[in-house]
Protein backbone atom coordinates (compact mmCIF):
# COMPACT_ATOMS: atom_id res chain seq x y z
CA UNK A 1 0.00 0.00 0.00
CA UNK A 2 1.22 3.51 -0.78
CA UNK A 3 2.30 5.79 2.07
CA UNK A 4 -0.69 8.02 1.34
CA UNK A 5 -3.97 6.16 1.49
CA UNK A 6 -5.83 6.12 -1.83
CA UNK A 7 -9.60 5.91 -2.09
CA UNK A 8 -11.92 5.20 -4.98
CA UNK A 9 -15.46 6.57 -4.63
CA UNK A 10 -18.45 5.03 -6.38
CA UNK A 11 -21.26 7.59 -6.39
CA UNK A 12 -21.14 11.31 -6.99
CA UNK A 13 -23.98 12.61 -4.81
CA UNK A 14 -24.18 14.06 -1.31
CA UNK A 15 -22.68 11.05 0.45
CA UNK A 16 -19.84 10.79 -2.04
CA UNK A 17 -18.95 14.39 -1.19
CA UNK A 18 -19.01 13.64 2.55
CA UNK A 19 -16.75 10.62 2.04
CA UNK A 20 -14.31 12.63 -0.09
CA UNK A 21 -13.97 15.31 2.59
CA UNK A 22 -13.33 12.60 5.17
CA UNK A 23 -10.70 10.88 3.01
CA UNK A 24 -8.75 14.12 2.67
CA UNK A 25 -9.15 14.96 6.37
CA UNK A 26 -7.65 11.55 7.20
CA UNK A 27 -4.60 12.37 5.08
CA UNK A 28 -5.68 10.30 2.09
CA UNK A 29 -6.33 11.14 -1.52
CA UNK A 30 -9.34 10.45 -3.74
CA UNK A 31 -7.61 8.63 -6.60
CA UNK A 32 -10.65 7.90 -8.72
CA UNK A 33 -14.37 8.47 -8.86
CA UNK A 34 -17.05 6.86 -11.01
CA UNK A 35 -20.58 8.11 -11.63
CA UNK A 36 -23.64 7.08 -13.63
CA UNK A 37 -22.25 8.77 -16.74
CA UNK A 38 -18.78 9.95 -17.82
CA UNK A 39 -20.00 13.54 -17.66
CA UNK A 40 -21.25 13.12 -14.11
CA UNK A 41 -17.95 11.51 -13.12
CA UNK A 42 -15.97 14.43 -14.58
CA UNK A 43 -18.08 16.96 -12.67
CA UNK A 44 -17.76 14.90 -9.50
CA UNK A 45 -13.99 14.60 -9.88
CA UNK A 46 -13.68 18.38 -9.92
CA UNK A 47 -16.00 18.76 -6.90
CA UNK A 48 -14.43 15.92 -4.91
CA UNK A 49 -10.86 16.95 -5.84
CA UNK A 50 -10.26 13.50 -7.30
CA UNK A 51 -7.08 12.78 -9.20
CA UNK A 52 -8.85 10.94 -12.01
CA UNK A 53 -12.11 9.35 -13.11
CA UNK A 54 -12.81 5.69 -13.83
CA UNK A 55 -14.67 4.66 -16.95
CA UNK A 56 -16.47 1.88 -15.06
CA UNK A 57 -16.92 0.26 -11.67
CA UNK A 58 -14.71 -2.62 -12.76
CA UNK A 59 -11.93 -0.21 -13.70
CA UNK A 60 -12.17 1.51 -10.31
CA UNK A 61 -12.22 -1.59 -8.11
CA UNK A 62 -9.26 -3.19 -9.94
CA UNK A 63 -7.15 -0.02 -10.20
CA UNK A 64 -3.66 -0.22 -8.70
CA UNK A 65 -4.01 3.31 -7.30
CA UNK A 66 -7.08 2.44 -5.17
CA UNK A 67 -6.58 0.93 -1.70
CA UNK A 68 -10.17 1.22 -0.47
CA UNK A 69 -13.50 1.46 -2.27
CA UNK A 70 -16.21 3.72 -0.86
CA UNK A 71 -19.70 2.66 -1.99
CA UNK A 72 -21.96 5.75 -1.92
CA UNK A 73 -24.81 4.74 -4.20
CA UNK A 74 -28.55 3.93 -3.82
CA UNK A 75 -29.35 1.03 -1.52
CA UNK A 76 -30.26 -1.60 -4.10
CA UNK A 77 -26.77 -1.38 -5.68
CA UNK A 78 -24.75 -1.95 -2.49
CA UNK A 79 -24.50 -5.73 -2.62
CA UNK A 80 -23.23 -6.00 -6.20
CA UNK A 81 -20.78 -3.11 -5.89
CA UNK A 82 -19.42 -4.26 -2.54
CA UNK A 83 -19.08 -7.81 -3.79
CA UNK A 84 -17.08 -6.55 -6.80
CA UNK A 85 -14.73 -4.60 -4.55
CA UNK A 86 -14.23 -7.56 -2.22
CA UNK A 87 -13.48 -9.89 -5.13
CA UNK A 88 -10.81 -7.40 -6.20
CA UNK A 89 -9.27 -7.61 -2.71
CA UNK A 90 -10.01 -4.02 -1.77
CA UNK A 91 -10.88 -2.66 1.64
CA UNK A 92 -14.49 -1.41 1.57
CA UNK A 93 -16.54 1.33 3.18
CA UNK A 94 -20.17 0.71 2.22
CA UNK A 95 -22.93 3.15 3.04
CA UNK A 96 -25.80 1.75 5.04
CA UNK A 97 -27.78 -0.30 4.58
CA UNK A 98 -25.08 -2.82 3.82
CA UNK A 99 -27.88 -4.82 2.19
CA UNK A 100 -31.67 -4.69 2.14
CA UNK A 101 -31.98 -8.27 3.40
CA UNK A 102 -30.25 -10.18 6.21
CA UNK A 103 -29.30 -12.94 3.78
CA UNK A 104 -27.37 -10.60 1.48
CA UNK A 105 -25.77 -8.79 4.42
CA UNK A 106 -24.62 -12.10 5.92
CA UNK A 107 -23.11 -13.12 2.60
CA UNK A 108 -21.10 -9.87 2.46
CA UNK A 109 -19.86 -10.38 6.02
CA UNK A 110 -18.61 -13.84 5.04
CA UNK A 111 -17.03 -12.53 1.82
CA UNK A 112 -15.19 -9.75 3.68
CA UNK A 113 -13.92 -12.22 6.26
CA UNK A 114 -12.69 -14.55 3.55
CA UNK A 115 -10.99 -11.65 1.72
CA UNK A 116 -9.21 -10.59 4.93
CA UNK A 117 -9.89 -6.89 4.37
CA UNK A 118 -11.20 -4.03 6.49
CA UNK A 119 -14.93 -3.71 5.79
CA UNK A 120 -16.81 -0.88 7.49
CA UNK A 121 -20.26 0.70 7.54
CA UNK A 122 -20.51 4.40 8.52
CA UNK A 123 -22.55 4.38 11.71
CA UNK A 124 -20.83 7.69 12.37
CA UNK A 125 -22.91 8.88 15.31
CA UNK A 126 -20.67 6.63 17.40
CA UNK A 127 -17.90 9.17 16.82
CA UNK A 128 -19.37 12.12 18.70
CA UNK A 129 -17.23 12.73 21.80
CA UNK A 130 -20.38 13.12 23.93
CA UNK A 131 -21.49 9.64 22.89
CA UNK A 132 -18.11 8.17 23.79
CA UNK A 133 -18.30 9.93 27.16
CA UNK A 134 -21.73 8.44 27.85
CA UNK A 135 -20.48 5.00 26.83
CA UNK A 136 -17.50 5.19 29.17
CA UNK A 137 -19.58 6.37 32.14
CA UNK A 138 -22.17 3.64 31.58
CA UNK A 139 -19.44 1.00 31.33
CA UNK A 140 -17.98 2.27 34.62
CA UNK A 141 -21.37 1.73 36.27
CA UNK A 142 -21.96 5.40 37.10
CA UNK A 143 -25.66 5.14 36.20
CA UNK A 144 -26.25 1.83 37.95
CA UNK A 145 -27.92 -0.93 35.92
CA UNK A 146 -29.75 0.67 33.00
CA UNK A 147 -33.43 -0.18 32.99
CA UNK A 148 -35.02 2.26 30.48
CA UNK A 149 -33.59 3.05 27.02
CA UNK A 150 -35.65 5.48 25.00
CA UNK A 151 -35.39 8.08 22.30
CA UNK A 152 -36.29 9.19 18.80
CA UNK A 153 -34.89 10.03 15.40
CA UNK A 154 -36.93 12.70 13.63
CA UNK A 155 -36.54 14.38 10.24
CA UNK A 156 -38.79 16.52 8.04
CA UNK A 157 -37.43 16.07 4.52
CA UNK A 158 -40.61 14.23 3.45
CA UNK A 159 -43.04 16.59 5.19
CA UNK A 160 -45.15 17.22 2.09
CA UNK A 161 -47.29 14.89 0.04
CA UNK A 162 -45.31 15.44 -3.16
CA UNK A 163 -41.81 15.13 -1.64
CA UNK A 164 -40.00 12.09 -2.96
CA UNK A 165 -36.73 10.55 -4.09
CA UNK A 166 -35.45 7.04 -4.83
CA UNK A 167 -35.62 6.04 -1.15
CA UNK A 168 -39.43 6.03 -1.30
CA UNK A 169 -39.40 3.23 -3.89
CA UNK A 170 -39.03 -0.19 -2.17
CA UNK A 171 -37.29 -1.58 -5.26
CA UNK A 172 -34.50 0.99 -4.84
CA UNK A 173 -34.45 1.79 -1.12
CA UNK A 174 -35.59 -1.50 0.40
CA UNK A 175 -38.73 -2.68 2.13
CA UNK A 176 -38.37 -0.22 5.02
CA UNK A 177 -37.55 3.46 4.60
CA UNK A 178 -37.90 5.36 7.89
CA UNK A 179 -36.66 2.58 10.14
CA UNK A 180 -34.24 1.12 7.60
CA UNK A 181 -32.78 4.55 6.85
CA UNK A 182 -32.56 6.23 10.26
CA UNK A 183 -34.05 3.90 12.88
CA UNK A 184 -31.09 1.56 12.48
CA UNK A 185 -28.76 4.46 13.31
CA UNK A 186 -30.53 4.93 16.67
CA UNK A 187 -30.48 1.21 17.43
CA UNK A 188 -26.80 0.94 16.56
CA UNK A 189 -26.03 3.90 18.79
CA UNK A 190 -28.07 2.49 21.66
CA UNK A 191 -26.43 -0.94 21.52
CA UNK A 192 -22.95 0.57 21.11
CA UNK A 193 -23.32 3.06 23.95
CA UNK A 194 -25.07 0.85 26.50
CA UNK A 195 -23.77 -2.64 25.68
CA UNK A 196 -27.37 -3.89 25.63
CA UNK A 197 -28.71 -5.92 22.69
CA UNK A 198 -32.32 -5.90 21.54
CA UNK A 199 -33.71 -9.41 21.89
CA UNK A 200 -37.45 -8.90 21.40
CA UNK A 201 -39.57 -6.15 19.87
CA UNK A 202 -42.95 -5.08 18.63
CA UNK A 203 -43.36 -2.37 16.01
CA UNK A 204 -45.96 -0.33 14.18
CA UNK A 205 -45.35 1.51 10.92
CA UNK A 206 -47.40 4.42 9.59
CA UNK A 207 -47.65 6.89 6.74
CA UNK A 208 -48.47 10.59 6.87
CA UNK A 209 -49.71 10.83 3.29
CA UNK A 210 -51.81 8.05 1.79
CA UNK A 211 -51.20 9.46 -1.70
CA UNK A 212 -47.47 8.78 -1.39
CA UNK A 213 -47.17 5.09 -2.17
CA UNK A 214 -44.15 3.06 -1.11
CA UNK A 215 -42.56 2.64 2.30
CA UNK A 216 -43.39 3.93 5.78
CA UNK A 217 -43.00 7.56 6.90
CA UNK A 218 -42.55 6.59 10.53
CA UNK A 219 -42.34 3.76 13.02
CA UNK A 220 -42.77 3.15 16.74
CA UNK A 221 -40.81 0.31 18.33
CA UNK A 222 -41.02 -1.17 21.84
CA UNK A 223 -38.20 -3.52 22.76
CA UNK A 224 -36.56 -5.63 25.47
CA UNK A 225 -32.83 -6.25 25.87
CA UNK A 226 -30.57 -9.08 26.93
CA UNK A 227 -29.77 -7.23 30.18
CA UNK A 228 -33.34 -6.84 31.33
CA UNK A 229 -34.04 -3.29 30.15
CA UNK A 230 -37.06 -2.11 28.21
CA UNK A 231 -37.10 0.67 25.68
CA UNK A 232 -38.90 2.62 23.01
CA UNK A 233 -38.02 4.36 19.78
CA UNK A 234 -40.02 6.81 17.65
CA UNK A 235 -38.82 7.32 14.07
CA UNK A 236 -40.23 9.85 11.60
CA UNK A 237 -39.24 11.53 8.36
CA UNK A 238 -42.35 13.74 8.45
CA UNK A 239 -41.88 15.81 11.63
CA UNK A 240 -41.85 19.49 10.58
CA UNK A 241 -38.93 21.44 12.01
CA UNK A 242 -36.86 18.39 12.92
CA UNK A 243 -33.99 18.34 10.46
CA UNK A 244 -31.95 15.49 11.92
CA UNK A 245 -32.84 15.08 15.58
CA UNK A 246 -31.36 11.85 16.86
CA UNK A 247 -32.06 11.94 20.61
CA UNK A 248 -31.59 9.36 23.34
CA UNK A 249 -31.99 9.03 27.09
CA UNK A 250 -30.40 6.00 28.77
CA UNK A 251 -31.66 5.81 32.35
CA UNK A 252 -30.34 4.02 35.40
CA UNK A 253 -31.33 4.50 39.05
CA UNK A 254 -28.30 6.75 39.70
CA UNK A 255 -28.02 8.79 36.50
CA UNK A 256 -29.50 9.40 33.06
CA UNK A 257 -27.48 10.25 29.97
CA UNK A 258 -29.04 12.35 27.23
CA UNK A 259 -27.63 13.23 23.80
CA UNK A 260 -29.18 15.33 21.02
CA UNK A 261 -27.50 15.20 17.60
CA UNK A 262 -28.90 18.63 16.66
CA UNK A 263 -27.11 20.06 19.73
CA UNK A 264 -24.17 17.66 19.81
CA UNK A 265 -21.54 19.56 21.74
CA UNK A 266 -22.60 18.48 25.22
CA UNK A 267 -23.73 15.47 27.22
CA UNK A 268 -26.62 16.02 29.66
CA UNK A 269 -26.23 13.99 32.86
CA UNK A 270 -29.35 13.76 35.00
CA UNK A 271 -29.25 13.17 38.74
CA UNK A 272 -31.71 13.27 41.65
CA UNK A 273 -29.92 16.14 43.39
CA UNK A 274 -28.64 18.01 40.33
CA UNK A 275 -28.30 17.87 36.58
CA UNK A 276 -25.03 18.54 34.77
CA UNK A 277 -24.08 19.64 31.28
CA UNK A 278 -20.70 18.25 30.25
CA UNK A 279 -19.33 20.34 27.36
CA UNK A 280 -17.41 18.60 24.64
CA UNK A 281 -13.69 19.21 24.94
CA UNK A 282 -10.39 17.46 25.61
CA UNK A 283 -10.17 19.22 28.97
CA UNK A 284 -13.80 18.76 30.07
CA UNK A 285 -14.62 15.12 29.41
CA UNK A 286 -13.48 12.47 31.83
CA UNK A 287 -12.88 9.45 29.58
CA UNK A 288 -9.83 8.98 27.39
CA UNK A 289 -12.05 7.63 24.61
CA UNK A 290 -14.14 10.81 24.52
CA UNK A 291 -11.10 13.09 24.74
CA UNK A 292 -9.45 11.33 21.79
CA UNK A 293 -12.35 12.35 19.52
CA UNK A 294 -12.69 15.87 20.95
CA UNK A 295 -10.29 17.42 18.45
CA UNK A 296 -11.15 21.04 19.26
CA UNK A 297 -11.41 22.96 22.56
CA UNK A 298 -14.85 23.28 24.11
CA UNK A 299 -16.84 26.07 22.49
CA UNK A 300 -15.52 25.32 19.01
CA UNK A 301 -18.34 23.25 17.49
CA UNK A 302 -17.80 19.79 16.07
CA UNK A 303 -20.48 18.22 13.93
CA UNK A 304 -21.49 15.48 11.51
CA UNK A 305 -18.60 15.93 9.08
CA UNK A 306 -16.12 15.87 11.97
CA UNK A 307 -17.60 12.57 13.15
CA UNK A 308 -17.43 11.20 9.63
CA UNK A 309 -13.80 12.29 9.39
CA UNK A 310 -13.02 10.45 12.63
CA UNK A 311 -14.75 7.32 11.31
CA UNK A 312 -12.72 7.27 8.09
CA UNK A 313 -9.53 7.99 10.02
CA UNK A 314 -10.24 4.91 12.17
CA UNK A 315 -10.92 2.84 9.04
CA UNK A 316 -7.52 3.75 7.69
CA UNK A 317 -5.92 3.05 11.07
CA UNK A 318 -7.47 -0.43 10.94
CA UNK A 319 -6.05 -0.96 7.46
CA UNK A 320 -2.63 -0.01 8.86
CA UNK A 321 -2.96 -2.80 11.43
CA UNK A 322 -4.28 -0.89 14.43
CA UNK A 323 -7.44 -1.87 16.31
CA UNK A 324 -9.52 1.26 16.88
CA UNK A 325 -12.21 0.78 19.50
CA UNK A 326 -15.78 0.82 18.26
CA UNK A 327 -15.17 0.77 14.51
CA UNK A 328 -18.51 -0.23 12.90
CA UNK A 329 -17.95 -3.17 10.59
CA UNK A 330 -19.98 -5.27 8.18
CA UNK A 331 -21.13 -7.29 11.20
CA UNK A 332 -22.87 -4.13 12.42
CA UNK A 333 -24.38 -3.71 8.96
CA UNK A 334 -25.74 -7.25 9.26
CA UNK A 335 -27.14 -6.42 12.69
CA UNK A 336 -29.01 -3.46 11.16
CA UNK A 337 -30.48 -5.69 8.46
CA UNK A 338 -31.62 -8.23 11.07
CA UNK A 339 -33.30 -5.51 13.16
CA UNK A 340 -34.98 -4.02 10.10
CA UNK A 341 -36.41 -7.39 9.13
CA UNK A 342 -37.66 -7.94 12.68
CA UNK A 343 -39.40 -4.54 12.67
CA UNK A 344 -41.01 -5.28 9.31
CA UNK A 345 -42.16 -8.72 10.45
CA UNK A 346 -43.63 -7.33 13.67
CA UNK A 347 -45.42 -4.49 11.92
CA UNK A 348 -46.89 -6.89 9.36
CA UNK A 349 -48.04 -9.48 11.91
CA UNK A 350 -48.95 -6.95 14.65
CA UNK A 351 -47.14 -9.00 17.27
CA UNK A 352 -43.94 -9.34 19.29
CA UNK A 353 -41.05 -11.03 17.49
CA UNK A 354 -37.75 -12.46 18.68
CA UNK A 355 -34.65 -10.80 17.21
CA UNK A 356 -32.01 -13.35 16.06
CA UNK A 357 -28.75 -13.05 17.95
Amino acid sequence: MAARFRAGIIGAGFMGTVHAHAVRAAGGVVSRVVGRTPEQAERAAARLLAVDVAASVDELVTADDVDAVHVCTPNHTHVALTDAALRAGKHVVCEKPLATSPEDARRLVEAATQAGVVAAVPFVYRFYPAVREARARIADGAAGPLWLLHGSYLQDWLASADATNWRVDPALGGGSRAFGDIGVHWCDLMEFTTGHRITRLTARMSTAFTERQGTEDGAVVLFETDRGATGSLVVSQVSPGRKNRLWFSFDGPDASYVFDQEVPDALWVGGVAENRIVPRGPDTMTSAAARSYARLPAGHPQGYQDSFNAFVSDVYSAVAGQKPDGLPTFADGLRAAVLTQAVRDSAQDQTWVEVPA
